[in-house]
């Protein structure tokens, strides 16, 4: 897989690049969003490994801006900010993984195995399920007779579904995705919203489309 690495910090470069270079992946580096550009141009990055605080940049100013141009490909950020706050401002940004530093390398490389099977499809912008139609970036969800209504808290469970293409997501992703934490309180909201979202899409979609795998999550039954 090819691999970018944006951090300004020589020594996490160093070692992140030995690590995922041990694996069998071509990784490039840099240590600003100019001179990311020409290789994100360049070379069809499939994964960028990206730093929160850049020293002269934000690094989720500079996600932001590779989605709003069309970039698809996985984006995992590393910082030093774990809390559940700065996650989720990362996942807002766009960024599909969060690594807290200091982080342990085999931790790192299994996340990055993860984000490379799943692809750029785990970025899918807008997906058609029967009569239903489901606008990401707008955030719509229609059907032949007009648009369906979809709270945004709703679509944050919509987005994690359909990043998973058709595999089960458990629970405490989906509630640390959605609500940024794991309660009981955040569970009972959970299984509320799901069922409301069945009984808004299902109906526009002419069949059931989402799925429990029961004590475990749920997964969106995709078109194939």
């Amino acid at each position: 897989m090819r691999i970018l690495v944006l951090d300004d910090d020589e020594e996490t470069l160093e070692v992140v690049e030995r690590a995922l270079e041990r694996e069998g992946h071509r990784v490039f580096v840099a240590r600003t969003p100019e001179e990311a550009r020409p290789l994100l141009e360049s070379t069809a990055v499939e994964l960028l490994i990206l730093d929160v605080m850049l020293e002269h940049a934000s690094g989720l100013d500079f996600c932001r801006s590779l989605r709003e141009d069309g970039f698809e490909a996985p984006i995992l950020f590393l910082s030093a900010r774990g809390a559940v706050n700065a996650r989720l401002d990362g996942f807002d940004a766009g960024g599909d993984d969060y690594l807290p530093k200091p982080f342990a390398l085999r931790e790192l490389v299994v996340r990055v195995g993860a984000l490379g099977r799943r692809g750029s499809a785990l970025r899918a912008r807008r997906l058609d399920i029967g009569a239903l139609s489901l606008d990401f970036d707008a955030r719509r969800a229609t059907k032949p007779s007009g648009e369906v209504p979809v709270t945004q808290r709703e679509w944050d469970i919509l987005r994690t579904l359909a990043d998973a293409q058709g595999r089960v997501v458990a629970f405490d992703v989906i509630l640390e995705r959605a609500w940024g934490d794991v309660t009981e309180g955040a569970r009972a909201s959970l299984e509320v919203m799901v069922s409301r979202l069945r009984k808004k899409l299902d109906e526009a979609a002419g069949r059931p489309i989402i799925r429990t795998a029961r004590g475990l999550g749920y997964s969106l039954e995709v078109d194939s």
